[in-house]
């Protein structure tokens, strides 16, 4: 007997129709007079017909077409023929015929024995039917077979389908974060949840395949701007790492304090951070960072820097004052601007010399004496309580120059850059303004640079970044990697000012991609990682790239977007969560492969995710305004067959916080909601904190 012959005498009593026309997204139907009004009782068990979004079968020489309901209605058509019957002198007035509409979706192949037989969905058609052919009720078992995931790692129940009889939805953990995921749908439409419980109920499926002591190996990055998921993943048997910024004294046993140091940032970023100009500003600032970062492989300490900095920007003085004359050096009483530079340049030299260790403090020392006896040669006094200098020679600066230049090439030699400005290096943030206008004085571009640097300071100086950016001795990169791409870390953005968010997100995103990047390389395997993004329409916007001014927000996008593009080969994933799809990168979501689709009303999005989505899933998309909360329907490389899923519940303990605020029961004083402005207000200034230094 063949594995794919049919009981056709079974079938005879499923039937329900015949179709009446044929193309490749639409078969329409003619039921049968005798078919079913709206409970079918002859599939073994109570099945509910017809319904929109449910199921039928058309029978081929393949298995059977499976497809999915989209329209029902009535047409005036001809009486049917009569079959037994030659009533030819009777006129068949037109006559009310129940049809549908039906959207083909795959292919179920019977398998096995009639006796043993069971069925197996294939994505695709196969054949197409014909007109007259016979459409079929799916008995129970065919119905569980088209729904069910029977995938090998197909283990994690995510839901239910209602329309098919209750039977269990699960996914392979493998096709659903093993490629990137968008999980979309309004305020309140159970989004959240979806994500929270997707990763829960994966994580503690996977727990049940573990000996006993072991913890799992996963890694799941969530990027929390709400500050949603604190609890959502609390009692899993993996590490759980929380980030936050501005810890209060309770805080401190269970987060982390959030560090992003300004060192791991790339040049783009540091633009951005800084809105340094294309064409002075950023090689400047480029050429600091290299410089820096150079200093710090070199061990160059702080005081070696400065002092070469000093007497860098010391010579390129001198050097301007004798290619433009004789006038720049001579005696001026009353303004002495060249006899009053030696005094400083003398003062700068026996500063440093005691900072400095040996034999840079002797070399230091003599120069000190040298300059200094030349600067006394010509004091002539006081004039008008100001020191005044007669006419300094040609012979006597250009001592003091090839002086300078001696010092600078035995101890302070030219950086030759070791690291490039990119590399995520340790250095003394604090340092890079001054170093700029060192470089800049040194070329002659000082000028140029005074927004720039007042910029870095001012935002360096920011109470509320530099507790995140600035430099902290415990932190390295091997630590930070490994504290933040093990387990599930939440990172809580909420409190991180608005002005780095996006740099930080970028800051994130794009470490953890070429940290991955290099694992493989190193390895020759991948490390899977999955990143989640709630709220992405904020953070991976679509942008015009015509301008000169890199944004964060552009650079964040950018980010994500070879993250989409690339991340897959390297073991890194998306996971994305949003309201409002029209507003994210159109290059992301297209590379999206499973959707998971709550509640969306807005006309634009409903437009946008019908282009999107990769199945033919006819009038399935119709359903999204009116999805009640906690259903979704999921489609896409994670499911064989797109399918409207009632999500699991979560336990109220683990739902992520987003829970819409008790108006009514605040108002009735059902919920006590007592509130101290005062300790609010000295915590959001800070004054507490300051009473605790005093």
């Amino acid at each position: 007997m063949s594995l794919q012959q049919y009981d056709f005498d079974h079938l005879r009593n499923l039937t329900v129709g015949t179709v009446d026309y044929v193309s490749p997204n639409e078969i329409k139907v003619v039921l049968d007079i005798s078919a079913p009004q709206n409970t079918a009782l002859n599939t073994g068990v109570p099945t509910l017909f017809p319904r929109i979004n449910g199921f039928v079968l058309i029978p081929n020489e393949n298995g059977a077409l499976v497809g999915l309901i989209s329209w029902l209605g009535v047409e005036q058509s001809q009486y049917p023929k009569r079959k037994g019957y030659k009533d030819f002198d009777l006129i068949d007035l037109p006559f009310p015929l129940r049809k549908m509409s039906i959207t083909p979706m795959g292919t179920l192949k019977q398998k096995g024995k009639i006796e043993d037989k069971y069925y197996e969905l294939e994505r695709g058609v196969y054949s197409f039917p014909s007109v007259g052919d016979s459409v079929i009720l799916p008995t129970d078992i065919q119905l569980k077979s088209i729904v069910e995931n029977k995938e090998k790692n197909a283990c994690v129940k995510i839901g239910t389908a209602p329309i098919a009889g209750n039977a269990t939805v699960r996914i392979n953990p493998d096709r659903f974060f093993g490629r990137h995921v968008a999980i979309l749908g309004n305020t309140g439409s159970g989004k959240s949840c979806s994500v929270a419980g997707i990763i829960r109920w994966s994580l503690e499926e996977a727990s049940t395949k573990l000996k006993e002591g072991e913890q799992l190996n996963s890694r799941f990055i969530i990027l929390d701007p709400n500050g949603e998921y604190t609890d959502a993943f609390n009692n899993l048997n993996c590490e759980i790492k929380k980030f936050k910024v501005e810890l209060s004294e309770h805080e401190i046993d269970t987060f982390k304090e959030l560090k992003v140091p300004a060192w791991l940032w790339n040049s783009y970023e540091w633009s951005s951070f800084s809105n340094a100009s294309g064409r002075t500003q950023r090689p400047l600032l480029k050429q600091a960072l290299r410089e820096l970062k150079t200093n710090s492989i070199d061990k160059t300490s702080i005081k070696i820097g400065r002092s070469k900095r000093f007497l860098l920007t010391s010579l390129f003085s001198l050097q301007t004052d004798l290619n433009n004359g004789a006038n720049s050096y001579s005696g001026k009483p009353g303004k002495n601007e060249f006899g009053n530079k030696l005094n400083g340049l003398t003062q700068g030299l026996s500063f440093y010399a005691i900072e400095l260790d040996e034999p840079v403090k002797a070399e230091l020392n003599e120069s000190f004496r040298i300059i200094e006896t030349i600067r006394l040669g010509k004091f002539g006094g006081q004039y008008e309580g100001n020191p005044w200098y007669r006419d300094f020679t040609v012979i006597e600066v250009e001592t003091i120059i090839n002086n300078l230049s001696e010092l600078i090439k035995n101890h302070f030699p030219e950086v030759i850059a070791r690291s490039n400005e990119d590399n995520p290096i340790p250095f003394e943030v604090n340092e890079i303004a001054n170093y700029i206008d060192s470089l800049a004085e040194k070329e002659g571009k000082l000028q140029y640079v005074d927004f720039l640097t007042m910029r870095i300071r001012t935002m360096l100086a920011d109470s509320r970044m530099n507790s995140i950016i600035l430099n902290n001795e415990e932190i390295t990169l091997e630590n930070w990697l490994e504290s933040t791409i093990n387990g599930i870390s939440i990172i809580d953005l909420s409190l991180v000012p608005s002005d780095i968010t996006h740099l930080l997100v970028s800051v994130i995103s794009r470490v953890i991609f070429e940290s991955l990047q290099r694992y493989r390389r190193a390895n020759n395997k991948l490390l899977p990682t999955n990143i989640v993004m709630e709220e992405a329409h904020n953070f991976i916007k679509r942008y015009n790239d015509g301008g000169e001014e890199i944004s964060a927000s552009q650079l964040c996008t950018e980010s994500f977007e070879r993250i989409a593009k690339e991340g897959r080969k390297f073991g890194l994933s998306l996971t994305l969560s949003s309201q409002r799809p029209s507003e994210l990168s159109p290059t992301v979501l297209s590379q999206c492969n499973t959707f998971l689709l709550h509640r969306i009303v807005n006309d634009r999005d409903q437009e946008l995710v019908k282009r999107l989505v990769p199945d033919n899933i006819g009038g399935l998309l119709n359903e999204l305004p009116i999805l009640p909360t906690r259903k979704a329907i999921l489609l896409g490389w994670a499911t064989p067959i797109p399918i409207l899923v009632e999500m699991n519940e979560l336990k109220k303990e683990h739902r992520p916080k987003s829970e819409d605020p008790d108006f009514w029961d605040v108002w009735t004083r059902k919920e006590e909601r007592e509130v101290n402005w005062e300790t609010l207000a000295d915590d959001w200034q800070n004054l507490n904190q300051k009473e605790d230094e005093i």
